[in-house]
């Protein structure tokens, strides 16, 4: 007789090499000055320790509520998101070098039928994925890829 075992929850993860200074990129997720450049176009507010704000794509016209739920300077970032149905979305930052900063990205708590589990992970595994690209490109580079704007461009 097999022995069945439980289906372990989808989590999405991605990492991105980020040649800057670690402070800088992780201001770089904590400040909107900097985020609207390469993923949401408006925040009611920084990241901080307890922040409760929400995060607008324009283009998509979409909102979320983002509640900052571990506020670590320079390490560590745990995220509560979503409207109905939230998740937890955890960014690392490691030190490489000076000069070099690793940042990792772990989104899970995804809820529904194992179908509706696996795709939402797929998509935000694409997505934070192009939510790093473009930090790297516009800390390396100054350069605005529009990355996620471009994702849809007929809408989502």
């Amino acid at each position: 007789m097999k022995k069945q075992t439980a289906a372990k929850a989808p989590v999405a993860e991605t990492a991105m090499l980020i040649r800057r200074p670690i402070n800088r990129v992780f201001d770089a997720l904590a400040d909107p000055k900097h985020t609207t450049q390469f993923w949401f176009t408006h925040s009611t507010g920084k990241l901080q320790d307890g922040a409760e704000v929400e995060w607008t794509w324009e283009m998509y016209q979409v909102t979320t509520k983002v509640k900052v739920l571990t506020f670590e300077r320079n390490k560590r970032i745990l995220l509560e998101w979503g409207n109905q149905n939230p998740t937890q979305v955890d960014f690392t930052f490691n030190n490489l070098t000076d000069t070099a900063t690793l940042i990792q990205v772990v989104n899970s708590g995804f809820t529904g039928s194992n179908d509706e589990q696996m795709k939402a992970a797929m998509d935000s595994l694409g997505g934070f994925t192009l939510v790093l690209a473009g930090l790297k490109a516009w800390l390396e580079f100054g350069v605005k890829l529009n990355l996620v704007a471009d994702r849809y461009p007929q809408g989502k």
